[in-house]
């Protein structure tokens, strides 16, 4: 697999580490293949919660752009599809440990999340627009029921930054913690998750997704979309001035 993904066991928690610091965790098609198979593995290996967390003070800046351009998603089958699909079926509960940048699927795969704590200076993301494609991860109906309309288009359309503090005051998150603190919080309330009754938890949590065939038919929409956009003119422009600007 990929040592840019550490998968660790323990107290029936599997936690999830994006482990690639000096690139700001940014994600390639192998690592988007390790977090599917560790989250599709788990329910088998007798895990009974999920955390994500990111290493060196960054959750994900991201996809590596270099490696999405040499693979691009082209059907469900792509590393990044199985992903999503996998961290928005799962039936465990998911906690995720947010710390600085959580830029595109850093952000949208929170909505996938169950509990979502986070240090004061996490910073959502999601400049899809800008890069002439559009959300993924069912985002473009998750994310305005999570925070509303208005909130959702300064995020997609106009592609502004969320802070940690108003994250929180939206719905994204579940808490605030001292960045000193995240992961030893994160993790306890995992463990408090795994301890909990299997059946009981697992129905809890699809009781609370009533709506998931439409996120499923979302997300695969989205996902043609996306495709359709990344051939277009505009996306490979946006691309190409996003190459230039980080060579300079």
């Amino acid at each position: 697999m990929t040592d840019h993904v550490l998968v660790n066991d323990a107290d029936g928690v599997r936690t999830i580490t994006l482990n690639r610091a000096d690139k700001r965790n940014a994600l390639t098609a192998a690592m988007y293949a390790a977090m599917a198979n560790a989250l599709t593995s788990a329910p088998e290996a007798g895990i009974r919660a999920i955390l994500f967390t990111g290493a060196g003070g960054f959750f994900t800046g991201g996809n590596d752009i270099g490696d999405f351009l040499a693979n691009p998603p082209a059907n469900d089958d792509a590393p990044v599809f199985q992903f999503l699909y996998a961290i928005a079926t799962t039936p465990l509960p998911v906690v995720a440990a947010v710390e600085g940048m959580a830029v595109g699927v850093g952000t949208t795969m929170l909505l996938h999340c169950d509990l979502v704590y986070a240090a004061p200076d996490a910073r959502l993301h999601v400049p899809f627009v800008d890069l002439g494609l559009v959300p993924e991860a069912a985002s473009s109906i998750l994310m305005p029921r999570t925070m509303g309309h208005a909130q959702a288009a300064r995020m997609l359309m106009l592609g502004e930054p969320l802070g940690a503090e108003e994250a929180l005051a939206t719905g994204i998150l579940s808490g605030l913690v001292p960045a000193a603190e995240l992961a030893q919080v994160a993790l306890a309330k995992a463990k408090a998750l795994a301890a909990k009754p299997v059946e009981a938890m697992r129905h809890t949590k699809a009781l609370m997704r009533p709506q998931q065939a439409e996120v499923l038919a979302t997300m695969k929409k989205e996902g043609q979309i996306f495709g359709a956009c990344l051939r277009s003119p505009e996306a490979k422009a946006a691309f190409q001035a996003f190459m230039m600007k980080g060579k300079k």
